[in-house]
């Protein structure tokens, strides 16, 4: 072999040996991408799991804090227990290590405990203390600065402001730039803990809105004809294009016939009607939304009036939530005077011309007949001496709730304030027992209770 040779020989082996180091390294490079994309998105699953806990556990703070009953107050102290040790759960996966977390983690801790010791009480017959309450506030306080420190993190990570990596590297900087230190509520609970140690939970009601009798569904069942039909005529034959049978879905909480429809002007919608007697079970309507023109009251308004239009008459307005230029509203039947939250209907109205894009009827056609209402066995007054004695009432009035046991209990409703957090109280009307509390969020783009 010459020296040219040689050399060539030598220049290919030195090339050769470059591009598989580089294919090595492309493939390293590619596997320590994916590496760091699955742990970006088990952080950012372990995070959103945290804020929603750490939501509930302030909502479930806020329920105890006005709580009347000891029935209802173990209840929601047990949720509050649970919240709390889940949230703890999700805490202790993220990848950052500053004082903030651990503060974060104590105060969850002592939430748990503090919870769980109280419940014991609640269980006992107990009535909670003065001090009890107190110590509530307290924790329900840091727990709302937590909630926002949380909710402006997550949109930080979400905008691309802080990465878990930066939280990774600098994470009592960052971290603290985030997150007060918690309040001293700790000290203040001690005794408390000590004397319990040995004792070591969309609209209102909407979970609880499907039912096995179906007492709304009524009529005979129709065929996909028929049901094609009534879908036509609830869009107005004038509107409708073409429409396409999807089939019927008989497995589902309402069985059903469903349709895609494609309007006259070119705008997609899909509807259900339930082979039971006909019924529109769902109705959604896509299109752009233009400039908003059209206040909410006069949303509700239009909402009102097409389902007057329908057939569903008797329907107030409870809830609602604006996004991107639509209003959602949730309607409950009212017999007499009385609300009947398990007959729920929703109604979407767009926000620029008032047309309704779409309606959903589940909960109306799981739970809708006329009631014979029991007789109340207590009165107004006598409901509102349950009530907490910090409760600033707002309003008040009759309504029939559902239970997560699928019945329905007639209670007297109490909208009050305690400070700056409103909320709905519901005092059974013939055991004067507390039956439930829900809190009332009023957002930019709504109110709902939780």
């Amino acid at each position: 072999m010459t020296d040219t040779e040689a050399t060539v020989l030598l220049i290919i082996i030195i090339l050769a040996l470059i591009i598989i180091i580089g294919i090595l390294a492309y493939k390293l490079y590619q596997k320590n991408n994916e590496y760091v994309l699955a742990s970006q998105n088990q952080n950012n699953s372990n995070f959103a799991e945290l804020v929603d806990y750490v939501q509930n556990v302030q909502v479930y703070l806020a329920k105890a804090m006005i709580s009347n009953s000891s029935k209802h107050g173990a209840e929601t102290l047990t949720h509050l227990w649970r919240e709390a040790n889940l949230a703890q759960s999700y805490l202790s996966r993220l990848p950052i290590e500053s004082q903030e977390l651990e503060n974060t983690e104590k105060f969850l801790n002592q939430v748990s405990d503090y919870s769980y010791s109280l419940s014991r009480k609640n269980i006992n017959g107990e009535q909670l203390s003065d001090e009890d309450f107190k110590n509530l506030e307290n924790l329900h306080n840091y727990s709302v600065e937590l909630e926002n420190t949380l909710n402006q993190l997550a949109t930080d990570l979400n905008d691309g402001n802080i990465t878990w990596k930066d939280l990774q590297s600098n994470g009592d900087a960052e971290f603290a730039q985030q997150v007060s230190s918690s309040p001293n509520v700790f000290s203040n609970l001690e005794e408390s803990f000590h004397e319990y140690s040995g004792l070591i939970y969309d609209g209102a009601f909407s979970e609880h809105l499907t039912s096995s009798e179906k007492k709304g569904l009524t009529g005979d069942n129709i065929d996909e004809e028929k049901a094609k039909s009534i879908a036509t005529d609830f869009l107005g034959k004038d509107n409708v294009k073409e429409i396409s049978s999807l089939g019927l879905s008989e497995n589902a909480n309402i069985p059903s016939y469903s349709f895609d429809v494609k309007t006259n002007q070119e705008n997609s919608a899909t509807i259900t009607v339930s082979q039971k007697g006909g019924h529109v079970v769902y109705m959604n309507l896509n299109r752009d939304i233009q400039a908003e023109s059209l206040s909410e009251d006069d949303a509700c308004n239009k909402a009102t009036e097409f389902l007057n239009s329908k057939g569903f008459s008797n329907m107030q307005k409870t809830y609602y939530l604006k996004n991107n230029g639509i209003l959602t509203i949730n309607f409950a039947y009212k017999q007499g005077n009385v609300v009947m939250y398990s007959d729920l209907i929703k109604v979407k109205v767009a926000l620029d011309n008032g047309e309704i894009l779409g309606i959903e009827t589940t909960g109306y056609l799981n739970s809708h007949y006329e009631r014979s209402l029991p007789k109340a066995k207590i009165t107004m007054e006598q409901a509102k001496s349950k009530l907490n004695k910090d409760l600033n009432i707002m309003s008040e009035g009759l309504a029939m709730i559902p239970t997560e046991w699928e019945t329905e209990v007639y209670c007297y409703e109490f909208k009050g304030k305690v400070k700056d957090t409103e909320f709905l109280v519901y005092i059974n009307c013939e055991t004067g027992e507390e039956e439930d509390i829900l809190v009332i969020t009023n957002t930019p783009n709504g109110t709902l209770t939780m």
